[in-house]
Protein backbone atom coordinates (compact mmCIF):
# COMPACT_ATOMS: atom_id res chain seq x y z
CA UNK A 1 0.00 0.00 0.00
CA UNK A 2 2.85 2.42 0.86
CA UNK A 3 6.28 2.77 -0.74
CA UNK A 4 8.74 4.50 1.59
CA UNK A 5 11.59 6.44 -0.01
CA UNK A 6 14.63 7.42 2.07
CA UNK A 7 17.47 9.51 0.59
CA UNK A 8 20.82 8.77 2.21
CA UNK A 9 24.02 10.75 1.74
CA UNK A 10 26.70 9.97 4.32
CA UNK A 11 24.22 8.74 6.92
CA UNK A 12 26.14 5.85 8.50
CA UNK A 13 25.29 6.99 12.04
CA UNK A 14 21.49 6.94 11.68
CA UNK A 15 20.45 5.04 8.56
CA UNK A 16 20.02 1.57 10.10
CA UNK A 17 17.64 2.81 12.80
CA UNK A 18 15.57 4.71 10.26
CA UNK A 19 15.29 1.85 7.78
CA UNK A 20 14.45 -0.76 10.41
CA UNK A 21 11.76 1.43 11.97
CA UNK A 22 10.15 2.11 8.59
CA UNK A 23 10.36 -1.51 7.45
CA UNK A 24 8.66 -2.59 10.69
CA UNK A 25 5.41 -0.91 9.61
CA UNK A 26 3.01 -3.52 8.20
CA UNK A 27 1.38 -0.99 5.87
CA UNK A 28 4.68 -0.26 4.11
CA UNK A 29 5.22 -2.76 1.33
CA UNK A 30 8.67 -1.61 0.24
CA UNK A 31 11.45 0.61 1.54
CA UNK A 32 13.50 2.20 -1.22
CA UNK A 33 16.73 3.67 0.11
CA UNK A 34 18.57 5.88 -2.36
CA UNK A 35 22.30 5.99 -1.65
CA UNK A 36 23.21 9.44 -2.95
CA UNK A 37 26.95 9.05 -3.61
CA UNK A 38 27.86 8.47 0.04
CA UNK A 39 31.56 8.46 0.85
CA UNK A 40 31.29 6.96 4.36
CA UNK A 41 30.06 3.54 5.47
CA UNK A 42 26.45 4.07 4.36
CA UNK A 43 26.69 1.74 1.34
CA UNK A 44 27.92 -1.19 3.40
CA UNK A 45 25.19 -0.73 6.00
CA UNK A 46 22.54 -0.62 3.28
CA UNK A 47 23.85 -3.82 1.69
CA UNK A 48 23.52 -5.61 5.02
CA UNK A 49 20.01 -4.23 5.58
CA UNK A 50 18.89 -5.33 2.11
CA UNK A 51 20.18 -8.86 2.73
CA UNK A 52 18.40 -9.07 6.08
CA UNK A 53 15.10 -7.29 5.32
CA UNK A 54 13.32 -8.47 2.14
CA UNK A 55 11.26 -5.31 1.65
CA UNK A 56 14.38 -3.08 1.58
CA UNK A 57 15.63 -2.09 -1.87
CA UNK A 58 18.80 -0.07 -2.36
CA UNK A 59 19.35 2.23 -5.33
CA UNK A 60 22.41 4.31 -6.17
CA UNK A 61 22.29 7.71 -7.84
CA UNK A 62 24.69 8.73 -10.56
CA UNK A 63 26.01 12.24 -11.18
CA UNK A 64 23.69 15.02 -10.01
CA UNK A 65 22.03 16.62 -13.06
CA UNK A 66 22.24 20.36 -13.57
CA UNK A 67 19.45 22.45 -11.98
CA UNK A 68 18.66 19.75 -9.39
CA UNK A 69 19.05 19.90 -5.60
CA UNK A 70 20.60 16.64 -4.44
CA UNK A 71 17.77 15.53 -2.15
CA UNK A 72 15.11 16.27 -4.78
CA UNK A 73 16.97 14.19 -7.34
CA UNK A 74 17.44 11.28 -4.94
CA UNK A 75 13.78 11.07 -3.87
CA UNK A 76 12.55 11.51 -7.46
CA UNK A 77 14.88 8.67 -8.46
CA UNK A 78 13.39 6.46 -5.77
CA UNK A 79 9.79 7.48 -6.50
CA UNK A 80 10.20 6.47 -10.16
CA UNK A 81 10.91 2.90 -9.03
CA UNK A 82 8.16 2.74 -6.39
CA UNK A 83 5.09 0.54 -6.84
CA UNK A 84 2.86 1.63 -3.95
CA UNK A 85 -0.38 3.62 -4.09
CA UNK A 86 1.11 6.02 -1.53
CA UNK A 87 4.63 7.41 -1.43
CA UNK A 88 6.18 8.16 1.95
CA UNK A 89 9.19 10.47 1.77
CA UNK A 90 11.16 10.38 4.99
CA UNK A 91 14.69 11.20 6.13
CA UNK A 92 17.57 9.01 7.22
CA UNK A 93 17.64 10.61 10.67
CA UNK A 94 14.06 9.69 11.60
CA UNK A 95 12.69 6.95 13.82
CA UNK A 96 9.17 5.70 13.10
CA UNK A 97 7.22 4.34 16.04
CA UNK A 98 4.97 1.34 15.52
CA UNK A 99 1.59 2.28 14.08
CA UNK A 100 2.81 5.51 12.48
CA UNK A 101 2.02 4.42 8.92
CA UNK A 102 -1.43 3.22 9.96
CA UNK A 103 -2.04 6.58 11.61
CA UNK A 104 -1.01 8.42 8.44
CA UNK A 105 -3.43 6.38 6.34
CA UNK A 106 -6.22 6.96 8.85
CA UNK A 107 -5.50 10.69 8.91
CA UNK A 108 -5.60 10.77 5.11
CA UNK A 109 -9.04 9.10 5.12
CA UNK A 110 -10.50 11.10 8.01
CA UNK A 111 -9.18 14.46 6.79
CA UNK A 112 -9.89 13.81 3.10
CA UNK A 113 -6.22 14.55 2.39
CA UNK A 114 -4.00 13.31 -0.41
CA UNK A 115 -0.91 14.63 1.38
CA UNK A 116 -0.23 13.92 5.04
CA UNK A 117 2.83 15.37 6.72
CA UNK A 118 4.06 15.16 10.29
CA UNK A 119 6.51 17.41 12.11
CA UNK A 120 8.51 14.87 14.14
CA UNK A 121 9.30 15.07 17.83
CA UNK A 122 12.84 16.36 18.26
CA UNK A 123 15.54 14.36 20.05
CA UNK A 124 17.91 16.93 21.53
CA UNK A 125 21.32 15.80 22.73
CA UNK A 126 23.64 18.78 23.10
CA UNK A 127 23.41 22.23 24.68
CA UNK A 128 23.29 23.80 21.22
CA UNK A 129 20.41 21.60 20.09
CA UNK A 130 18.37 22.36 23.23
CA UNK A 131 19.03 26.07 22.80
CA UNK A 132 18.34 26.60 19.11
CA UNK A 133 15.97 23.90 17.84
CA UNK A 134 13.03 24.52 20.23
CA UNK A 135 13.36 28.26 19.59
CA UNK A 136 13.26 27.71 15.83
CA UNK A 137 10.17 25.51 16.06
CA UNK A 138 8.42 28.01 18.30
CA UNK A 139 9.05 30.63 15.62
CA UNK A 140 7.81 28.26 12.93
CA UNK A 141 4.70 27.70 15.02
CA UNK A 142 4.12 31.46 14.96
CA UNK A 143 4.39 31.53 11.14
CA UNK A 144 2.66 28.31 10.09
CA UNK A 145 -0.74 27.55 11.54
CA UNK A 146 -1.72 23.89 11.24
CA UNK A 147 -5.38 24.95 11.29
CA UNK A 148 -4.97 27.32 8.35
CA UNK A 149 -2.80 24.89 6.39
CA UNK A 150 -5.39 22.15 6.77
CA UNK A 151 -8.35 24.29 5.69
CA UNK A 152 -9.40 23.93 2.07
CA UNK A 153 -10.49 27.57 1.77
CA UNK A 154 -7.06 29.10 2.47
CA UNK A 155 -3.89 29.39 0.41
CA UNK A 156 -1.68 28.48 3.37
CA UNK A 157 0.39 25.38 2.63
CA UNK A 158 3.26 23.71 4.44
CA UNK A 159 4.76 20.28 5.07
CA UNK A 160 7.79 18.68 6.67
CA UNK A 161 10.01 16.62 4.39
CA UNK A 162 11.07 14.43 7.30
CA UNK A 163 7.66 12.76 7.03
CA UNK A 164 5.60 13.46 3.93
CA UNK A 165 3.15 10.90 2.55
CA UNK A 166 1.38 11.62 -0.72
CA UNK A 167 -0.99 9.72 -2.99
CA UNK A 168 1.04 8.52 -5.94
CA UNK A 169 -1.42 9.68 -8.62
CA UNK A 170 -1.50 13.19 -7.16
CA UNK A 171 2.29 13.27 -6.88
CA UNK A 172 2.54 12.53 -10.59
CA UNK A 173 -0.27 14.94 -11.50
CA UNK A 174 1.50 17.91 -9.86
CA UNK A 175 4.80 17.02 -11.49
CA UNK A 176 6.51 15.35 -8.54
CA UNK A 177 9.93 16.50 -7.45
CA UNK A 178 10.88 17.18 -11.05
CA UNK A 179 8.58 20.21 -10.93
CA UNK A 180 10.45 21.57 -7.89
CA UNK A 181 13.88 20.23 -8.80
CA UNK A 182 15.71 23.43 -7.88
CA UNK A 183 13.83 24.22 -4.65
CA UNK A 184 15.92 24.04 -1.49
CA UNK A 185 12.74 24.10 0.65
CA UNK A 186 11.21 21.27 -1.33
CA UNK A 187 8.63 20.10 1.23
CA UNK A 188 6.81 23.44 1.39
CA UNK A 189 7.06 23.82 -2.39
CA UNK A 190 5.43 20.41 -2.96
CA UNK A 191 2.66 21.18 -0.46
CA UNK A 192 1.93 24.45 -2.24
CA UNK A 193 1.65 22.71 -5.60
CA UNK A 194 -0.70 20.10 -4.16
CA UNK A 195 -2.97 22.62 -2.46
CA UNK A 196 -3.00 25.04 -5.39
CA UNK A 197 -4.16 22.14 -7.57
CA UNK A 198 -7.24 21.83 -5.37
CA UNK A 199 -6.26 18.81 -3.28
CA UNK A 200 -6.54 18.50 0.49
CA UNK A 201 -3.48 18.37 2.73
CA UNK A 202 -3.14 17.54 6.41
CA UNK A 203 -0.14 18.75 8.43
CA UNK A 204 0.27 18.25 12.17
CA UNK A 205 2.76 17.46 14.94
CA UNK A 206 1.60 14.25 16.61
CA UNK A 207 3.12 12.73 19.73
CA UNK A 208 4.32 9.12 19.68
CA UNK A 209 4.48 8.81 15.89
CA UNK A 210 7.87 9.81 14.51
CA UNK A 211 11.03 11.24 16.05
CA UNK A 212 14.24 12.69 14.69
CA UNK A 213 17.63 13.90 15.76
CA UNK A 214 18.32 16.34 13.00
CA UNK A 215 21.88 17.36 13.87
CA UNK A 216 24.65 15.74 15.89
CA UNK A 217 27.10 18.64 15.87
CA UNK A 218 27.01 22.41 16.09
CA UNK A 219 28.55 22.67 12.62
CA UNK A 220 25.89 20.48 11.00
CA UNK A 221 23.11 22.33 12.81
CA UNK A 222 24.51 25.70 11.76
CA UNK A 223 24.79 24.58 8.13
CA UNK A 224 21.26 23.19 8.15
CA UNK A 225 19.45 26.16 9.66
CA UNK A 226 21.42 28.77 7.72
CA UNK A 227 20.24 26.91 4.62
CA UNK A 228 16.57 26.94 5.57
CA UNK A 229 15.74 29.81 7.93
CA UNK A 230 15.52 32.61 5.38
CA UNK A 231 13.00 30.89 3.06
CA UNK A 232 11.11 29.45 6.04
CA UNK A 233 10.62 32.89 7.57
CA UNK A 234 9.25 34.46 4.42
CA UNK A 235 12.18 34.72 2.02
CA UNK A 236 12.33 38.53 1.86
CA UNK A 237 14.31 41.28 3.64
CA UNK A 238 11.06 42.68 5.02
CA UNK A 239 10.18 39.31 6.54
CA UNK A 240 13.61 39.14 8.18
CA UNK A 241 13.17 42.63 9.67
CA UNK A 242 9.76 41.69 11.02
CA UNK A 243 11.24 38.57 12.54
CA UNK A 244 13.95 40.57 14.27
CA UNK A 245 11.31 42.94 15.62
CA UNK A 246 9.57 39.92 17.15
CA UNK A 247 12.44 37.99 18.68
CA UNK A 248 14.96 40.61 19.79
CA UNK A 249 13.97 42.38 23.06
CA UNK A 250 14.25 45.87 21.57
CA UNK A 251 11.70 47.47 23.89
CA UNK A 252 13.30 46.02 27.00
CA UNK A 253 16.75 47.19 25.90
CA UNK A 254 15.39 50.67 25.14
CA UNK A 255 13.66 50.86 28.50
CA UNK A 256 16.80 49.88 30.36
CA UNK A 257 18.85 52.35 28.29
CA UNK A 258 16.44 55.18 29.09
CA UNK A 259 16.61 54.41 32.79
CA UNK A 260 20.41 54.38 32.74
CA UNK A 261 20.51 57.60 30.72
CA UNK A 262 18.11 59.30 33.09
CA UNK A 263 20.20 58.25 36.07
CA UNK A 264 23.42 59.48 34.46
CA UNK A 265 21.81 62.80 33.58
CA UNK A 266 20.75 63.33 37.19
CA UNK A 267 24.16 62.15 38.42
CA UNK A 268 22.40 59.61 40.55
CA UNK A 269 21.49 56.03 39.74
CA UNK A 270 18.59 54.31 41.47
CA UNK A 271 20.05 50.82 41.26
CA UNK A 272 17.13 49.18 43.03
CA UNK A 273 14.66 50.64 40.53
CA UNK A 274 16.87 49.71 37.60
CA UNK A 275 17.25 46.18 38.94
CA UNK A 276 13.49 45.84 39.33
CA UNK A 277 12.90 47.01 35.74
CA UNK A 278 15.52 44.63 34.36
CA UNK A 279 14.08 41.73 36.36
CA UNK A 280 10.53 42.52 35.23
CA UNK A 281 11.44 42.73 31.55
CA UNK A 282 13.51 39.53 31.66
CA UNK A 283 10.79 37.62 33.50
CA UNK A 284 8.18 38.82 31.01
CA UNK A 285 10.25 37.53 28.09
CA UNK A 286 10.90 34.21 29.84
CA UNK A 287 7.21 33.71 30.59
CA UNK A 288 6.32 34.37 26.96
CA UNK A 289 8.95 31.89 25.80
CA UNK A 290 7.79 29.34 28.37
CA UNK A 291 4.25 29.58 26.98
CA UNK A 292 5.58 29.11 23.45
CA UNK A 293 7.52 26.02 24.57
CA UNK A 294 4.41 24.60 26.24
CA UNK A 295 2.26 25.19 23.15
CA UNK A 296 4.86 23.51 20.96
CA UNK A 297 5.23 20.50 23.29
CA UNK A 298 8.73 21.24 24.57
CA UNK A 299 9.73 21.13 28.25
CA UNK A 300 9.09 24.52 29.84
CA UNK A 301 12.46 24.14 31.57
CA UNK A 302 14.10 25.01 28.27
CA UNK A 303 13.50 28.67 29.11
CA UNK A 304 16.98 28.48 30.68
CA UNK A 305 18.36 28.55 27.12
CA UNK A 306 16.46 31.68 26.13
CA UNK A 307 19.36 34.14 25.89
CA UNK A 308 21.73 31.88 23.89
CA UNK A 309 18.74 30.86 21.76
CA UNK A 310 17.99 34.47 20.81
CA UNK A 311 21.64 35.12 19.94
CA UNK A 312 22.04 31.90 17.93
CA UNK A 313 18.73 32.34 16.12
CA UNK A 314 19.41 35.96 15.21
CA UNK A 315 22.89 35.15 13.92
CA UNK A 316 21.63 32.15 11.93
CA UNK A 317 18.86 34.24 10.39
CA UNK A 318 21.34 36.91 9.23
CA UNK A 319 23.69 34.30 7.75
CA UNK A 320 20.76 32.49 6.10
CA UNK A 321 19.61 35.76 4.53
CA UNK A 322 23.10 36.37 3.18
CA UNK A 323 23.57 32.83 1.85
CA UNK A 324 20.19 32.80 0.15
CA UNK A 325 20.55 36.23 -1.47
CA UNK A 326 24.26 36.95 -1.98
CA UNK A 327 26.27 33.84 -1.30
CA UNK A 328 25.90 30.13 -1.90
CA UNK A 329 24.10 27.49 0.14
CA UNK A 330 26.21 24.47 1.09
CA UNK A 331 24.54 21.23 2.17
CA UNK A 332 25.86 17.67 2.32
CA UNK A 333 29.04 18.69 0.54
CA UNK A 334 27.26 20.33 -2.39
CA UNK A 335 26.95 24.01 -3.26
CA UNK A 336 23.77 25.58 -4.56
CA UNK A 337 23.19 29.03 -6.00
CA UNK A 338 21.51 31.63 -3.81
CA UNK A 339 17.91 32.66 -4.22
CA UNK A 340 16.10 29.68 -2.68
CA UNK A 341 16.31 27.60 -5.83
CA UNK A 342 18.85 26.56 -8.44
Amino acid sequence: MISAIIPARNEEVAIARAVESVAGQAEIGEVIVVNDQSSDGTAGILEELARRIPKVKVMNTLELPAEWVGKNHAVAFGAAAATGDWLLFTDADTYHLMGSARRALNDAAEQNAVLVSYSPEQELGSFWERALIPFVYCRLGAHFSFALVNRADTKDAAANGQYLMILRDVYENVGGHAAIRGEILEDVALARRVKSAGYGIYFTAPVGTVRTRMYRSLGAMWQGWTKNLYPLMGGSPGAVLREFAEVVPWFECLLIGLCVGYGVQRHRMDWELLGAIVALTVVTRLVRYGLDLYRNLYPVGYIQYYLPAVVLYSAALVVSWWKNTHGRVIWKGREYASGGKI
